[in-house]
C-alpha cells in the first residue's frame, strides 16, 4: 500500500496551523498506518516548535517537524520533500481546514484517474466583520472547477493538491528556487510536469476550508496579487528554454488591450458604485501584468524574513 505524506508548510501562524494539523488527525476512510505529517517551519527561529511538538502528542500517526530558517515557499516545500517518505505527497496550507473525508477522497480520484496530480476545490470564508467587497474577497480566495470529477487540460495550485511523486522531475527538490520571493513555484512545477505529460485530475469532493489572513483581505493587497498573477504568463514564456519571445509579445499584447478594456469597465462601475466594481479592477490589474511583467515590476508576496 503506497505512504502518504500530508505536508503543511508555515510561517508565523501558529493557530492556524493548529487547525491546519488537528484537521488531519481527523480524516477517515485511510489506514492511518500508511500517513506521515510533515510540518515546515518556514521561520529564521523555530517558532512553530512548540505548537509541533503539542500537536504531536496526540497524533494518530507520525509527526516530523522540519525547521527550513532560508526564508521562502520553494525553500519550505523542497525541505519537507526532503524529509517526506511518502510515495504520494498531499499539501495543505496553514490557513486550510480538510473536511473528514478530503484525503480518502483525492486518494480514490488519485486512483481512478492515475493522475500524476489530483486538485481539489478551496472555498474561502471571511470574518463576519468583513463587509465591503465580502463576495469578491472570499472569491478571490477560492479555487473553483468542474462540478464533476475528471481529467483536466489544465492545472491549479499547490494547496489542496496530491502529487505522485515518482511524476516530479526531482522527487526531492522540485521546486524552484528562483520563484522563493514571488511565489508561481508550483506553477512552474507542474507546467514543466504537463509539458512531460502528466496526468492532472480534479476531484470537487477533495474541497477544503480557507481562511485568509486578515490584512490580506483588502483590496489594496488582492488588486496587488491579481497584478502578479497576470504577469505568470509572460513570465512562463520569458522562462522557457528557449525564451519564448513570440508568446511573450502575444502575452504583453493582450494584456494591453485587456488593461484598456476592463479599466475603462472598472472606472465606470466605480462611479457608479457598482457592486462588481472590484472584480473588474482586479481583471484590469490581470491584463496590467501581463504587459509589465520583469524586474523592476515583480511584487515580493514571500520569502520575507519579518
Amino acid at each position: 500500500m503506497a505512504r502518504v505524506t500530508i505536508m503543511i508548510p508555515t510561517q508565523r501562524r501558529p493557530d492556524g496551523l493548529a487547525v491546519a494539523a488537528r484537521s488531519v488527525f481527523g480524516q477517515v476512510g485511510v489506514d492511518p498506518a500508511t500517513l506521515e505529517l510533515v510540518i515546515v517551519d518556514n521561520d529564521q527561529v523555530p517558532s512553530a516548535r512548540p505548537v509541533a511538538e503539542d500537536l504531536a502528542k496526540n497524533a494518530p500517526f507520525p509527526l516530523i517537524y522540519v525547521h527550513e530558517p532560508k526564508a521562502g515557499v520553494a525553500n519550505a516545500r523542497n525541505a519537507g520533500m526532503a524529509k517526506a517518505s511518502g510515495d504520494l505527497i498531499a499539501f495543505l496550507d496553514d490557513d486550510e481546514e480538510a473536511p473528514a473525508g478530503w484525503l480518502a477522497a483525492l486518494l480514490a480520484a488519485q486512483d481512478r484517474f492515475d493522475a500524476d496530480v489530483v486538485f481539489g476545490p478551496v472555498k474561502a470564508r471571511a470574518p463576519a466583520q468583513i463587509v465591503e467587497h465580502r463576495d469578491y474577497l472570499e472569491r478571490f480566495f477560492s479555487r473553483e472547477g468542474p462540478a464533476e470529477a475528471g481529467i483536466l487540460d489544465r492545472h491549479y495550485g499547490c494547496g489542496d493538491s496530491l502529487i505522485r511523486r515518482a511524476a516530479l522531475p526531482d522527487p526531492v527538490s522540485p521546486f524552484a528556487a528562483e520563484r522563493n520571493h514571488i511565489g508561481g513555484e508550483d506553477d512552474m512545477l507542474f507546467g514543466h510536469m504537463g509539458a512531460a505529460g502528466a496526468r492532472f485530475a480534479w476531484e470537487p469532493a477533495a474541497w477544503v476550508w480557507e481562511d485568509p489572513v486578515p490584512s490580506r483581505l483588502s483590496l489594496s493587497y488582492t488588486i496587488a496579487r491579481a497584478f502578479a498573477y497576470g504577469q505568470g504568463p509572460s513570465s512562463h514564456c520569458a522562462a522557457a528554454t528557449p525564451p519564448d519571445r513570440l508568446g511573450v509579445a502575444r502575452w504583453m499584447a493582450i494584456g494591453v488591450v485587456q488593461a484598456a478594456l476592463f479599466g475603462a469597465m472598472a472606472a465606470f462601475k466605480w462611479l457608479t458604485r457598482a457592486k462588481d466594481r472590484a472584480e473588474w479592477l482586479d481583471r484590469a490589474a490581470r491584463g496590467l501584468g501581463k504587459t509589465f511583467w520583469w524586474g523592476p515590476f515583480k511584487i515580493q508576496f514571500y520569502g520575507r524574513t519579518a
